[in-house]
């Protein structure tokens, strides 16, 4: 910023308080940030804690969907969902430790019920299998399909 002889400069205390009041607005704005990403967050969990609400064979329509188009780009494995390890009782600390034997019993909300639909319809057919982050706490466990 310069100054003309029309405009005297700052004095200490003036300039004290501008910076005081430019780091009291960078402040409310990182609050506002944080409280919009909270609100976000809390969206995601609450929708991913309920079930999808579609049926069993809309279900089925989609996973054939999935599963034919991964085949046809030649791919062997995609990802159906990717989940806050808050969804899982013990914040993902079975399914992160070598998809410790029952952690799926840890699953709630839509993981849970997208678990549940790959093991009564597409484990038979050896359609899928479950993965895991590799990263904890920050990642997110994931169920990945592959055939």
């Amino acid at each position: 910023m310069s100054t003309t002889a029309a405009e005297p400069l700052p004095s200490a205390r003036q300039a004290m308080e501008r910076l005081a009041l430019a780091e009291a607005e960078k402040a409310s704005e990182a609050l506002r940030e944080k409280a919009r990403a909270d609100a976000e967050k809390k969206a995601l969990l609450d929708r991913l804690s309920k079930g999808s609400g579609i049926s069993e064979d809309e279900a089925l329509k989609r996973a054939a969907a999935i599963i034919q188009r991964a085949v046809g780009n030649g791919l062997t494995e995609v990802e159906v969902l990717r989940f806050p390890n808050a969804l899982c009782t013990d914040h993902g600390r079975a399914i992160n430790n070598d998809l410790e034997p029952g952690w799926e019993s840890t699953l709630t909300g839509l993981p849970n019920e997208m678990y549940q639909f790959w093991d009564k319809h597409l484990r038979r057919s050896a359609i899928g299998s479950v993965s895991r982050s590799s990263t904890f706490p920050a990642a997110s466990p994931a169920i990945s399909a592959s055939r």
